[in-house]
């Protein structure tokens, strides 16, 4: 694996570092957020420390201006998305995902819809879009808020318009092996001001004075006068900010974002025409694809087999992650077990397939074709 943070990164940081002195937040942070919100074609983003915290501010800011509810979410994510959900109070309902995209299955997700679902939490995994006319057409008719994990799909598309701005909010991760890195980093973007201000204000500690809404701290200023109008914490917020250093490397990496994921998709291709297509699953719809990583699902389920090509894979040092996603099924995992209890997991046949026979492999800019036919001729050969 390459590394994600390159030589040009890192000088123009230390450069930074040499010749400044503010290196918490600051109007780097605040360059990169506008900067990011073009290239997304969104108003607003909000530069944080995490994908993670992405996703919790995203819900505890929904819980503030719309109140809990149900949230329909997918079992192949990362653990923080289910996290933020059950956390801020919200109820989990899980929908079963779809091999071809390993994002929620639409038709499910709309017949898990009822008069108690405040939000669709849809993760479109590994660079594949989840989205489809008629959900998104289907959850503003319900005027349910759909809101996006864009962390693994940074510049993947639907109808040739971003993931990321189709949602209510979307969330990224600039995490070290992600398309863009930041180190440690996320992204929260949302077209809604209201939306906006009060995120920002939950990322500084919840004090007023982060809103960047002038107009309105001074209606709140009077309201709560005999409190110090630098110090009024308007919500029970965090310090979830990120730094200039940080930011500095954001908008670097952003000038060749493009260029790397039209290098990630055509690997992407270049694998899957040489996948043996008896062996594994292939059936991708790959259009506006923006491969975060090689997936491999064995069409065979056994787990013998599995051990075998386990073994065949690490004897031939190819480092791989069963599971995609988050590790498989988040339903299985023990921080859910006194939260939510299914009763059969038959009832979630393709991410028990992903998770028992699933896998994914690092796929990054660099990699030649040479190397790819490496690859996957050892991946055939088990």
């Amino acid at each position: 694996m390459y590394d994600n943070i390159t030589i040009e990164d890192r000088k123009i940081a230390a450069n930074y570092i040499r010749n400044s002195n503010i290196f918490t937040q600051s109007k780097k942070v605040k360059e990169f957020e506008q900067k990011w919100s073009k290239w997304l074609g969104v108003k607003y983003s909000i530069f944080v420390n995490s994908g993670s915290s992405a996703n919790y501010l995203t819900f505890l800011a929904i819980k503030i201006i719309y109140g809990t509810g149900e949230v329909i979410v997918p079992p192949l994510t990362w653990n923080s998305d289910i996290n933020a959900v059950i956390q801020n109070d919200f109820k989990a309902k899980f929908v079963d995902i779809s091999l071809n995209t390993l994002s929620m299955d639409p038709n499910k997700i709309l017949k898990n819809l009822n008069k108690n679902t405040k939000a669709v939490f849809l993760t479109h995994a590994q660079g594949f879009n989840g989205l489809t006319d008629k959900l998104i057409k289907s959850l503003n008719k319900k005027k349910i808020l759909l809101i996006e994990d864009v962390c693994e799909s940074h510049g993947a598309t639907f109808k040739n318009k971003k993931l990321g701005s189709f949602g209510k909010i979307s969330n990224f991760s600039f995490y070290y092996a992600h398309h863009l890195s930041t180190i440690e980093g996320g992204m929260i973007c949302t077209n809604d001001k209201k939306i906006y201000e009060t995120i920002r204000i939950l990322r500084g500690h919840g004090l007023l004075r982060e809103s960047g809404n002038k107009k309105f701290e001074n209606k709140i200023k009077k309201k709560y006068n005999k409190l110090s109008p630098n110090f009024i914490f308007l919500y029970p917020g965090f310090n979830m900010r990120n730094n200039e250093i940080q930011a500095i490397i954001g908008i670097n990496q952003l000038k060749r974002l493009d260029a790397n994921n039209k290098l990630r998709a055509k690997n992407f291709q270049f694998f899957l025409s040489k996948l043996d297509k008896n062996k594994f699953f292939t059936d991708y719809l790959i259009k506006g694809n923006s491969n975060y990583a090689f997936p491999l699902i064995l069409k065979t389920k056994s787990f013998r087999n599995r051990d075998r090509f386990e073994k065949h894979l690490t004897k031939n040092r190819v480092e791989f992650r069963r599971g995609n996603a988050g590790g498989g099924n988040q339903m299985r995992q023990p921080y859910l077990k006194k939260v939510i209890k299914v009763k059969n997991f038959n009832n979630f046949q393709n991410v028990e397939r992903v998770h028992h026979f699933g896998y994914y492999i690092g796929n990054f800019p660099q990699l030649s074709k040479k190397n790819i036919i490496k690859l996957v001729n050892i991946i055939n050969n088990y």
